[in-house]
């Protein structure tokens, strides 16, 4: 026996990438994020290649295995993508001690955060306006 089939939730012109439980808090994620929002795919890219945070590097993993889903799975135009939605929510939090002064401690924690990028398909005409 096997799950039961449910329709896809994206329309036919999207396509996604889920990565969980990234090192790092939903805060630090979503400045990244917010860069390569409704960006074209090729300079989020590009964008996420010169970008000094560590955890940009992931991200553009993450961008680029949305794009290869875009490509392979939906046959999606690879020059037409851009980056419909990044969003950022938050997962565990690791909570650790940290030694203080007078043999008290004190709590610190230690943030991991999900990221979902969707890719769309622009249409013809808009690309024709940008």
């Amino acid at each position: 026996m096997s799950k039961p089939k449910h329709d896809r939730g994206l329309p036919d012109t999207e396509a996604q990438a889920i990565v969980s439980n990234l090192r790092v808090s939903p805060r630090k994620l979503n400045l990244v994020a917010g860069m390569i929002r409704n960006l074209p795919a090729q300079r989020a890219i590009a964008t996420l290649t010169f970008s000094k945070r560590r955890i940009a590097g992931q991200v553009k993993k993450a961008l680029e295995s949305a794009i290869a889903n875009a490509e392979n799975n939906h046959q999606l135009d690879v020059d037409r993508l851009v980056v419909a939605r990044a969003e950022v929510g938050r997962s565990i939090v690791m909570r650790r001690f940290h030694a203080r002064g007078r043999g008290r401690a004190s709590r610190v924690e230690k943030w991991f955060s999900h990221l979902k990028i969707v890719v769309a398909e622009r249409a013809q005409e808009e690309e024709e306006t940008a």
